[in-house]
């Protein structure tokens, strides 16, 4: 036995831990994991694998049925195969930790009201777990939106479905100020995929994002880089990422877990280098129209050709068991099917052997950001912008992503299957995808914003959402010359809406008759445009705006295509009116009425003004948006599982400080910076971080919602680095017995 473990924790309950060697770290970084999360971790295992419905009952079946057919869990076992020896020894280490805490410490309440027990925890679920937390992010849900619109509406409509940029969009790399404007098929090249769209009818004839940022040491008072940024996610309960501290003979790291899985794939420092990422929403899913013959055969370019099928039973708490049926094509997993016709799914988050998880260790060992780029080579399982720092004073920005080389058209919709023209034609080597190092501004941002293509014409980007954020964060860089801490998270906090003020100019021009609609449009006159939490002209410029959208989806006929095949093919579906949350900016800038049937924009935004004056009596913002906290299983125990405390908030989705509410949600956040980061180079131990609700996961714990008042004023705690920082920081510790690894 080793007693040479020791977990300190400071006053928010984060764990500091510190070993020898990194198998007995590992171990320990599994145990606070199970310690302090093991439900969530039990949750996003058998949601990867499609065995959530066991505990959630009818309400899980959808998602379960999806993660079965996409054979989620066979892939997470292949990938654990492949993976490098020193990896799997990391995720065994990890996975005894998991199992001991398991065996010594009480269950979480979850598993009494259930009445189950944990079962044992296996080296795979990592890989299971890591699969889980980005699946199916980005590409896919613009080509579903896009073919249900489709099919609604008609080809028409499909140019008019361009999410707000703003009219030019800022590229990840380079980070030059050139814009460049995006591609768009035209009609006649989409022609094949819609016509096998419109042949795909039912028998009865649907957020992510992220702000991260490196500023060099040109430019901040220590001379050396700083790096903050936050990621944003919906508010789930509890958060995805933990705060935790791991430290050994090789290597010293600070950062965001995720519980079920070692290390920080993430954010994290070193005391070397630092990191960060935010979603890349490169084009890393395709999805295949299908033709089936009698006998189950799938139609190619060279005939037709066998289909393998199997059917799998899902466990259904409350209620019967449900059979999924399991049709995989030489494309992939099908999604959906309706008689001889279905949809299958390329992705690279199931295809080809994911090695990701072999990028933790490298990580947390590279010596500078060149290393650590070299480090991330394997990563596919979701795609990353990646902004990284080193102590030698470099800032880099890497595009961390496995992209197919395909036909552009596979960007836009579901494409035929049959005639082999939009095969995958191998991947975008690493060699080629846009990375920079030490750009001459000394600036590096991300927000989503779109990545570029490199010379060779490579097509990486099906859309992305808005880089306002992205710009804004350039505007609040730009004429900093000696940057602190404090100028960081001054940015994290970012209220400044530029959409907002572009929006109530057209709103407070529009002339309306009723009193009432007349006294918001002078509330709006009187505005910044500054999402503050006390205003109340906030609330009424995103009440109108939402009414707007609902208005937008009603006269252009797209609110039908939330029960089209597209829309609710992958759980948990596309709600049109959020899509077109996106889209209505640059319609009204480009003052397009091509979708309002026969109406004008004047008349949407003056029944906006009526609609919203006859039932909204405007109070302050940080009340009104207040996010509204729910525990997954909240609905199934009553009052057992209570939710973490929430406080006002400012901001929305187009601001920096992102907590963003959609029309189908109505005013309180949903989404939004689920944790907040400022990693400073010349001093460790100046950095700070923060999460939205805190670092126990357990309803009723002392640390369950203790960070979220700093959180919603955009306040900072210290994370403390260095070993005298810790131990004054520490009122806890505990020493943890490591048994003989073999």
């Amino acid at each position: 036995m080793s007693a040479s473990l020791e977990v300190l924790r400071d006053r928010w309950g984060i764990p500091h831990v510190r070993a020898r060697g990194v198998d007995e770290l590992f171990y320990a970084n599994g145990y606070v994991h199970a310690q302090d999360r093991l439900w969530q971790m039990d949750a996003a295992r058998r949601r990867a694998v499609g065995r959530y419905a066991e505990w959630a009952g009818a309400e899980a079946v959808e998602a379960d049925a999806l993660a079965r057919r996409m054979g989620v869990a066979a892939a997470s076992r292949r990938d654990y195969e492949h993976l490098s020896g020193q990896t799997r020894r990391m995720l065994d280490c990890y996975t005894q930790g998991v199992n001991a805490a398991m065996a010594q410490l009480p269950l979480p309440r979850e598993y009494r009201l259930l009445e189950e027990r944990p079962e044992p925890w296996e080296p795979w679920h990592c890989v299971a777990v890591m699969r889980q937390r980005g699946l199916l992010m980005g590409s896919i849900w613009f080509k579903l939106w896009r073919a249900a619109a489709l099919r609604t509406v008609g080809p028409q409509a499909v140019r008019w479905l361009r999410y707000d940029d703003g009219g030019q969009e800022r590229l990840v790399a380079s980070q030059a100020l050139a814009d460049e404007p995006r591609w768009i098929a035209s009609l006649q090249d989409l022609e094949p995929c819609i016509e096998a769209l419109l042949a795909l009818a039912p028998p009865d004839a649907t957020i992510a994002g992220s702000n991260n940022w490196a500023v060099a040491g040109s430019r901040t008072a220590s001379g050396l880089p700083l790096l903050a940024g936050d990621p944003h996610r919906i508010f789930e309960i509890p958060a995805m990422y933990a705060q935790l501290h791991l430290s050994c003979d090789a290597f010293d790291a600070l950062g965001f877990s995720v519980p079920g899985v070692p290390a920080f794939p993430h954010f994290c420092h070193t005391d070397s280098v630092a990191w960060c990422v935010t979603h890349a929403f490169a084009d890393i899913h395709d999805l295949y129209i299908e033709r089936f013959d009698d006998a189950g055969r799938h139609e190619t370019e060279q005939g037709w050709q066998p289909s393998s099928r199997r059917v799998e039973r899902i466990r259904v708490r409350g209620g019967s068991d449900v059979e999924v049926e399991v049709t995989t094509t030489r494309h992939g997993p099908v999604i959906a099917r309706h008689g001889n016709t279905g949809v299958a799914l390329r992705s690279v988050q199931l295809d080809p052997i994911d090695r990701s998880l072999d990028c933790l260790l490298p990580m947390l060992l590279a010596r500078d950001v060149h290393a650590f780029n070299e480090a991330c080579r394997p990563w596919g399982v979701i795609d990353h912008s990646v902004v990284s720092a080193d102590t030698a004073g470099h800032i880099s920005v890497n595009v961390r992503a496995i992209v197919p080389e395909r036909d552009r058209l596979n960007g836009w919709l579901p494409v035929p299957g049959w005639t082999g023209r939009h095969e995958w034609r191998g991947f975008i080597p690493w060699e080629r995808m846009p990375r920079q190092v030490d750009p001459e501004d000394g600036l590096l941002v991300t927000a989503n914003n779109r990545i570029a293509a490199d010379g060779h014409g490579d097509y990486l980007c099906t859309d992305c959402h808005p880089s306002t954020r992205a710009r804004r964060i350039a505007e609040r860089l730009a004429p900093l010359a000696r940057a602190g801490v404090e100028d960081m998270v001054s940015i994290l906090g970012d209220v400044d809406s530029a959409r907002a003020r572009e929006i109530v100019a057209r709103l407070i021009a529009v002339r309306v008759e009723d009193e009432a609609a007349r006294a918001l449009q002078e509330t709006l006159r009187q505005w910044d445009g500054r999402m503050t939490p006390d205003a109340a002209a906030p609330t009424v410029y995103m009440a109108v705006r939402q009414e707007m959208t609902r208005l937008l989806a009603a006269r252009s006929g797209l609110d039908g295509a939330a029960t089209d095949m597209f829309a609710t093919l992958a759980a948990p579906g596309v709600a049109p009116v959020n899509q077109l949350w996106w889209t209505l900016p640059e319609l009204l800038r480009r003052d397009d009425a091509s979708l309002l049937g026969g109406g004008s924009w004047d008349e949407i935004m003056a029944q906006a003004l009526a609609c919203t004056a006859a039932r909204l009596r405007p109070g302050p913002w940080g009340e009104a948006h207040k996010p509204v906290y729910a525990h997954p299983l909240g609905r199934q125990f009553p009052g057992a599982l209570p939710a973490p405390a929430s406080h006002p908030v400012a901001g929305d989705g187009d601001c920096v400080n992102a907590n963003g509410a959609y029309p189908t949600s109505g005013l309180p956040a949903t989404y939004g910076p689920v944790a907040r980061y400022v990693f400073d180079t010349s001093d460790w131990d100046r950095s700070r971080w923060i999460v939205f609700h805190g670092s126990a996961g357990e309803p009723g714990a002392p640390h369950y919602s203790d960070q979220n008042p700093l959180w919603a004023r955009c306040e900072l705690a210290p994370a403390p680095f260095s070993r005298a920082a810790v131990d004054a920081a520490a009122v806890s510790r505990q020493t943890l017995d490591v048994p003989e690894i073999p």
